[in-house]
């Protein structure tokens, strides 16, 4: 499959957004279940108007959605390709490093 520029430009866009270590803990926070602004806050000991501007940025990217119940607006992961590719990407650290191995 061919790979285009526009392709690979939002590619390392979704990467540079998730790059950052506090935009990564808000999208994994949000992994096992649908979270309000404010829980999120609290667990990942944040303010909530930082979560809310990080939460914007993850919406627009694809990277989040959110559901409204009520008054409050629950945030998840968009698709089982983002929380997929989280997973993913922890199994593979948590691999021994292969060192010495023939590729």
């Amino acid at each position: 499959m061919p790979i285009h520029d526009v392709d690979v430009a939002e590619l390392a866009d979704l990467f540079r957004l998730l790059g950052d270590p506090t935009r990564l803990r808000v999208v994994m926070s949000c992994l096992e279940e649908p979270v309000p602004v404010t829980a999120m806050a609290e667990r990942l000991g944040l303010s909530s108007s930082l979560v809310s501007h990080h939460l914007r940025l993850l919406k627009a990217a694809r990277i989040v959605r959110a559901e409204r119940q009520g008054k409050q607006v629950f945030y998840m992961a968009a698709d089982q390709h983002i929380s997929g590719m989280i997973s993913d990407l922890l199994e593979h650290l948590a691999e021994p490093d292969g060192e010495g191995e023939l590729a």
